[in-house]
């Protein structure tokens, strides 16, 4: 039997309070009626004796003391969940926005998810081919990694999101290619911002291969903190369900963290770094640790979280804390975005510690890895000579600092730099890589071995 409550105790925010409750449970969902008739959903996110707080995902705007009545429902949060989600559109609590109609699930599930048992985790590889040189070569993304992109305020992220989104796609030797799709959550973006994503989507032909999850930056901070889960839990059921491989693209984690902060404050609870909760960490890693593949099942959640860097300070606690949870980083540089590269990965930070195990012989191509490091070396001993030029002057350069800087500048313009609408197989990075270096004398490049030089330095 349910119990209706009629009356709030107090309004803070995003939170309201109720007294003499009882049989309630941490994260029960409840639905609350308003005088106009119209009903809200919220969540028990305190528990004190006979006393609960409660968390209004649509906010508490026209919300009475008096006559709200609140009805518990006896289950945490769920999202629909059925294969038919695939292109559609929903809001950040997981309604459909499209105009298409209400989902037909064949299952509800949790959106906090279920736990992966470490010992049930495959050790990822293979990789996923975005058709950005910068990344396919230097940072490979490897199908179940959680690799994110620290990007600065004002600079092309979500062009890059949504370009990695028309061109994604996965290693066709041994597993079929149409059992890939993307999940993609926006959080506190514009209107316009959020317009340029579906149109883009629809554009390139890839939206009905793309479930898509908007908050606004009008709508309530409480649903942006629901976002990631409700497209997490989509991927999940895709992945390990449907045996598809799943790339889950957020952006941007510093909307979803500052929407933590606000509520965290509302609750009165004792900030940590920068104003954030204490449990920022813990938080963080409930959303990226639901990355993986498991045992026995052969789809992948992989993940791509975006996040801005305020004042580009990359030891800010949002990219500090991701940076411990993740396996590498992928990092945008404010001087080659100034110069017109696009897009403006800066190689010497970057990196994908899940990279050796997914590339090579057996999944890209046998020259992979020695020429990865090569162009870092070389590419650092640029950065070396730019900083000696700017103290004696670039005419003071020997003839062979002066092939490094003209290196540099190629493979900044032709090799990072890229059309938005050009998509490069692996095959024609790797290529590309040796035509970078055969710019330098072979003597040169001592990350390769010999026997490789002989077959592609010369080829």
């Amino acid at each position: 039997m349910s119990i209706k409550y009629i009356g709030l105790k107090e309004i803070n925010g995003p939170l309201v309070v109720l007294e003499n409750v009882s049989d309630v449970s941490f994260d029960e969902v409840v639905e609350i009626k308003l005088d106009d008739g119209s009903t809200r959903t919220g969540k028990v996110v305190e528990i004190y004796g006979d006393k609960v707080v409660l968390q209004v995902f649509e906010g508490t705007r026209s919300l009475s003391l008096t006559n709200t009545q609140t009805k518990f429902t006896g289950k945490p949060m769920e999202i629909p969940l059925s294969k038919e989600i695939l292109g559609r559109i929903f809001n950040g609590s997981g309604k459909p926005i499209d105009g298409l109609g209400q989902l037909y699930p064949d299952k509800f599930a949790d959106i906090n998810g279920q736990p992966i048992n470490p010992v049930s985790r495959t050790y990822p590889r293979n990789y996923i081919n975005t058709g950005i040189s910068a990344i396919d070569l230097l940072t490979t993304l490897i199908r179940g990694q959680k690799l994110p992109i620290f990007s600065g305020s004002g600079m092309n992220h979500n062009k890059l999101a949504a370009q990695i989104v028309h061109q994604a796609k996965i290693s066709s030797s041994n597993t079929n290619t149409e059992n890939f799709c993307i999940v993609f959550a926006a959080m506190g973006v514009k209107n316009d911002v959020a317009n340029y994503f579906k149109e883009s989507f629809k554009k390139a032909g890839v939206l009905q291969n793309v479930v898509m999850f908007l908050n606004l930056s009008n709508d309530p901070i409480i649903e942006r903190i629901l976002t990631p889960r409700c497209a997490l839990t989509v991927a999940e059921y895709l992945a390990f369900e449907h045996n598809m491989h799943v790339l889950v693209i957020m952006t941007d984690m510093l909307s979803y963290a500052e929407a933590l902060r606000e509520y965290s404050s509302s609750k009165g609870e004792i900030p940590g770094r920068k104003g954030f909760p204490s449990y920022l960490y813990s938080d963080f890693a409930t959303l990226y640790e639901r990355a993986g593949i498991v045992e026995g099942k052969s789809g992948s959640v992989t993940q791509i979280p975006i996040l801005t860097m305020p004042n580009d300070d990359i030891t800010h606690p949002i990219p500090d804390l991701t940076g411990y949870i993740t396996e590498g980083q992928i990092v945008l540089d404010r001087s080659l975005d100034q110069k017109g590269v696009y897009p403006p990965i800066s190689i010497l930070p970057s990196l994908s510690r899940l990279m050796k195990d997914g590339i090579g012989e057996k999944y890209t191509r046998k020259d992979h890895s020695a020429l990865a490091s090569q162009l870092f070396s070389s590419y650092a001993k640029v950065q070396e000579i730019r900083s000696l030029a700017s103290v004696i002057g670039e005419e003071e350069l020997s003839e062979l600092d002066r092939r490094y800087l003209e290196f540099g500048s190629v493979f900044e313009e032709h090799f990072i730099g890229q059309n938005f609408d050009e998509d490069r197989t692996m095959e024609q990075t790797l290529n590309l890589g040796w035509c970078m270096l055969k710019m330098l004398p072979k003597s040169e490049l001592d990350r390769i071995d010999e026997e490789l030089l002989n077959e592609f330095y010369d080829k």
